[in-house]
C-alpha cells in the first residue's frame, strides 16, 4: 500500500459526500453536464489570501502569478483579493485584459518575448520585467516607434537560490534574468534612455515547503536589492521579492510556517536601509493561493481485476491532471491527495490501482491507494488540482480535448 497526500483543509462534507461552496460533488457533476470536472472553491481562495495578508507587513502586496490558473472567474475573484498580477506571456496578457484586469496592475517576466508580445505589453502600459540587454534595447526601439514610454524592470538572476525549491529560477547559468552583476550597468543604460525605471525582479524559486529556506531567500532578496540600488546609484521604485511559496502534495509533506515568514518580514521591513524606504514590496505567489482550492471530479467507467490488482479506471487522467500522474518533473512517482467523492467519510477498505482513459501506462492518478469500496459511476476527487492542472496538462493528448472548470 502507498499512502495518498494530504487532503487541504476546507473542504465540505454533506451526508458523507464530498462538498464543494455547499454542493456535493455528484450535484456538481450533474450541473456541470459531465465529467471530468475541475470546481475550485471562492471560500478557500479568499481565505488564503486573507490568512496570508494577517500575517504579513501591510506594507507588502500581493501579486498572483496567472500561470498558476487563468480561468476567468478565478481572475475576476483575484481582481478583488489581490494587489497584482504577473503573466508570463503576450497570450496571458490577453487573458487578462479580457477578464478586466487593469494593465497598470500587471506585470510580465517570460525569457523569450516576441517583439508582438512587447509591442502589446508596452502600448497596454504594462511592466516589463526586462530578461537581458537584447530585450531591454528591443524595448527601447518598440518603445520609440510606438511613441511610448515603455515600463521596464530588471529581471536579477541572484548569486543565490532558494532552498529546497522544486524549481530553481535562479543562482548559476540560469535563462532567466540578468546576472546580478550585469544590472548596474543596465539600470544606468534604461534610466539615461528615458523609459519609466520600475525597479527589480528578483524570484529565485518556486514549490519550497522550507520555511527556513523561504525566510532566508527573502533577506537575501532585501540585501541584494540594497546593494544594487547603491550600485545603480537611484532609488528602486518597486522590488518583486519572488515567491517560493510551496503546497504539501504528498505523504509527509508539511506545509510552510506562515506565521513564522511574515514574523521575519515584520523584524526585516522595521529596518529597511534607507534605498528601499519608499519601496513598493511585493511577493508573487501563483501555487500557494490556488493549488488547494481545486479538485479534479473524475468518474469511474470500468472496476476491472488484473493478476490480483484491482483498477478503477476513470473518464480523466494525465491529460488534465499531469502532476498528479507523476510526469511533470517528478523523479519518483507518488500519490497526490485523492478520495472517491460520494463516499468521502466511509472507511477505506481495499488496495486499488486509479488510472486514466488514456492508451498509455503513464497515465496513472493513484498506486496501491487504500481506499473505501468503489463501482463505476462513482466520482473520484484528485486534491491540490487548483493549480498548473487545466492548463499545464496536455488536453489535446489523443484527442480526449479540455475538463469543464467551474467557480463555486
Amino acid at each position: 500500500m502507498k499512502p495518498l497526500g494530504p487532503i487541504p483543509l476546507g473542504f465540505e462534507t454533506i451526508d458523507g459526500q464530498l462538498a464543494v461552496g455547499g454542493h456535493t460533488a455528484i450535484a456538481l457533476a450533474e450541473q456541470a453536464g459531465t465529467t471530468p470536472l475541475f470546481v475550485y472553491s471562492r471560500a478557500m481562495l479568499e481565505r488564503r489570501v486573507a490568512d496570508l495578508r494577517a500575517a504579513m507587513p501591510a506594507r507588502l502586496g500581493i501579486n498572483y502569478a496567472i500561470k498558476a490558473n487563468p480561468f476567468a472567474p478565478v481572475l475576476q475573484l483575484m481582481s478583488g483579493l489581490v494587489d497584482g498580477f504577473d503573466i508570463a506571456s503576450g497570450g496571458e496578457l490577453a487573458i487578462a485584459q479580457a477578464a478586466g484586469i487593469d494593465p497598470a496592475r500587471i506585470s510580465f517576466a517570460g525569457p523569450g518575448k516576441r517583439d508582438t508580445e512587447l509591442e502589446a505589453a508596452i502600448a497596454a502600459g504594462v511592466t516589463l520585467n526586462v530578461e537581458s540587454a537584447g530585450e531591454l534595447r528591443r524595448a527601447f526601439a518598440i518603445g520609440e516607434r510606438l511613441g511610448v514610454t515603455p515600463k521596464l524592470a530588471l529581471r536579477v538572476n541572484p548569486d543565490f537560490e532558494l532552498r529546497g525549491s522544486g524549481m530553481k529560477m535562479g543562482g548559476g547559468a540560469k535563462p532567466f534574468g540578468i546576472d546580478q552583476q550585469e544590472i548596474p550597468a543596465l539600470a544606468t543604460e534604461l534610466i539615461a534612455a528615458g523609459a519609466e525605471w520600475r525597479g527589480l525582479h528578483i524570484f529565485t524559486g518556486s514549490q519550497s515547503l522550507d520555511t527556513g529556506a523561504i525566510i532566508e531567500a527573502q533577506a537575501n532578496v532585501l540585501t541584494l536589492a540594497d546593494q544594487l540600488a547603491q550600485a545603480i546609484g537611484a532609488a528602486v521604485p518597486k522590488l518583486n521579492m519572488g515567491g517560493g511559496f510551496g503546497v504539501p502534495y504528498f505523504a509527509n509533506d508539511t506545509p510552510v510556517d506562515l506565521g513564522a515568514i511574515g514574523a521575519a518580514l515584520h523584524e526585516r521591513f522595521a529596518d529597511l536601509p534607507e534605498s528601499l524606504a519608499e519601496t513598493d514590496l511585493c511577493i508573487e505567489l501563483g501555487r500557494y493561493l490556488v493549488g488547494e482550492a481545486g479538485v479534479y471530479l473524475t468518474r469511474i467507467l470500468d472496476r476491472k481485476v488484473s493478476h490480483g490488482e484491482t483498477y478503477l479506471v476513470t473518464d480523466g487522467g494525465l491529460h488534465h491532471q499531469l502532476a498528479a500522474s507523476g510526469n511533470f518533473g517528478t523523479v519518483v512517482r507518488r500519490n497526490y491527495p485523492l478520495a472517491i467523492a460520494n463516499r468521502f467519510t466511509a472507511q477505506p477498505d481495499e488496495e486499488v490501482n486509479v488510472v486514466g482513459c488514456l492508451c498509455t501506462p503513464l497515465d496513472r492518478l493513484a498506486d496501491k491507494a487504500h481506499l473505501p469500496r468503489s463501482d463505476v459511476g462513482d466520482i473520484v476527487a484528485v486534491f491540490c488540482a487548483g493549480a498548473y492542472g487545466a492548463t499545464a496538462s496536455p488536453s489535446a493528448f489523443l484527442g480526449q480535448g479540455p475538463a469543464a472548470e467551474m467557480l463555486v
